[in-house]
């Protein structure tokens, strides 16, 4: 509302708005005033510029479109798109409520190491660093969870950590470099307590966020589909399920692992168009056909239980069916939320499982996990019958953001080198220039 008449004088209205552009920041001195609207304003009577902005925004009409320019500089998408703001306070919704809710029920919230000598935790390909003043390689975490485990033998019984990890896997539309994940322990609980405590979390986070138990998302334009996340969830057992939908037998649990299954499996994938790059093991194999069968009809929450043991080396075997394990899955809109099982807690089986899927990393499997042997001796001194649990919040916040990629979720997203970037060109043009005047040319 700024009016020359109300200003200190005439000239110096017209000199100050003469240099104000789009996109300062500027200082108001004056008296409050409504608009005919009734909207709260200020009629200034001087103007100071504070900051000045050096470069054109785009039009407020048409708004900041272009992703490659939204994600690369996220400070012009925060002031062009205000829809951008309204993510990433949920985001920080979602955190707090977690926080809340299991600060509530008597969890303890810890930090763990982000480098260590060995890798595990999670079955994926992880990043390596080194350490200079010890001279040895390091691995960023790919997650928590032994460290965690330790806490719990030590006594904390219910522990948990919210934090990033770092796998040094593809980008896509729901993978990151590094990604947000809340993980808990809570000891004398097994994966039944942990679905229903899941079950509880989630109904509770989404009410909380937006009113109700039922949301709209949009997975293609003009589509739209209602989720329900009114507990209970739906259950699927993952090999009982698999074979009922494939039509097939995979024989017993405890050989899935056989060559006879492995060459099944082999047949089963190219039946299905299943696409799974060597090496070929029966776990891989098993999650890429699981994948394309069962996830596939995970809309609304939808528990996927009892893996195999090949597929599950830190998960409890199932106290019923020998070869499983007592573990879940939950999905949501064919996408996993969070992954969970009872703990394994005898250091004989745990050392052996380890040894496994040391022989598929030796054959090629850069996800697999090595021996560590520092857990298994923290195993040794005991750890309770444990549930264990882990969500990824940046895929919980896609969903609750109605969001398809999860660059729109992370202020600042893993992004490909910019060769246009002029930094970038200037500095290899000093280097070319100071190759060309050195005295060895």
């Amino acid at each position: 509302m700024a009016n020359a008449k109300y200003y200190s004088s005439q000239e110096a209205f017209e000199v100050i708005v003469d240099r104000v552009r789009r996109g300062d920041i500027v200082g108001l001195i004056g008296h409050p005033a409504k608009t005919k609207k009734g909207e709260l304003s200020l009629i200034p009577t001087e103007i100071q510029i504070l900051t000045p902005c050096l470069h054109m925004l785009p039009h407020l009409h048409y708004g900041l479109k272009d992703q490659e320019t939204r994600y690369r500089k996220r400070y012009l998408d925060l002031i062009i798109n205000g829809d951008v703001r309204k993510k990433f306070l949920i985001r920080t919704q979602i955190i707090s409520y977690v926080r809340q809710f299991f600060n509530e029920l008597g969890f303890l919230e810890v930090e763990t190491p982000m480098m260590n000598m060995i890798a595990g935790g999670a079955t994926a390909k992880p990043f390596i660093t080194h350490h200079n003043e010890l001279d040895i390689d390091l691995y960023m975490r790919v997650a928590p969870e032994l460290f965690l485990k330790m806490l719990v033998v030590g006594g904390i019984d219910r522990v948990y950590e919210i934090g990033r990890n770092f796998r040094n896997e593809g980008i896509d539309l729901t993978h990151n470099p590094e990604f947000t994940m809340c993980e808990f322990y809570m000891a004398y609980a097994d994966y039944n307590d942990t679905m229903v405590l899941t079950e509880t979390l989630l109904s509770g986070l989404v009410k909380h966020i937006h009113g109700s138990y039922k949301i709209k998302l949009h997975p293609e334009e003009g589509k739209e589909i209602e989720i329900d996340f009114t507990p209970p969830f739906k259950r699927f057992r993952m090999i009982q399920d698999l074979e009922k939908e494939l039509g097939v037998t995979l024989g017993p649990y405890d050989q899935l692992g056989s060559p006879e299954t492995v060459q099944q499996l082999i047949q089963l994938c190219e039946k299905h168009g299943v696409e799974c790059p060597p090496p070929k093991t029966a776990s891989r194999m098993l999650d890429k056909l699981v994948g394309h069968v069962l996830e596939e009809k995970c809309i609304n929450p939808t528990f996927i239980i009892d893996h195999p043991q090949l597929m599950s080396p830190l998960a409890k075997y199932h106290r019923i069916d020998k070869g499983l394990t007592e573990r879940f899955e939950l999905f949501v809109m064919k996408r996993e939320v969070c992954n969970a099982y009872t703990e394994l807690n005898d250091p004989v089986v745990q050392r052996s499982r380890f040894e496994e899927q040391a022989k598929d990393k030796a054959a090629g499997d850069d996800e697999a996990q090595m021996v560590d042997e520092n857990f298994c001796t923290a195993l040794e001194y005991g750890l309770p019958p444990t549930s264990g649990w882990g969500m990824g919040i940046d895929r919980l916040t896609m969903l609750l953001t109605d969001s398809h990629n999860i660059k729109e979720v992370l202020f600042f997203p893993a992004m490909k080198p910019d060769d246009n970037n002029p930094n970038k060109i200037a500095s290899t043009q000093i280097g070319e220039a100071s190759e060309s005047s050195s005295p060895h040319n």
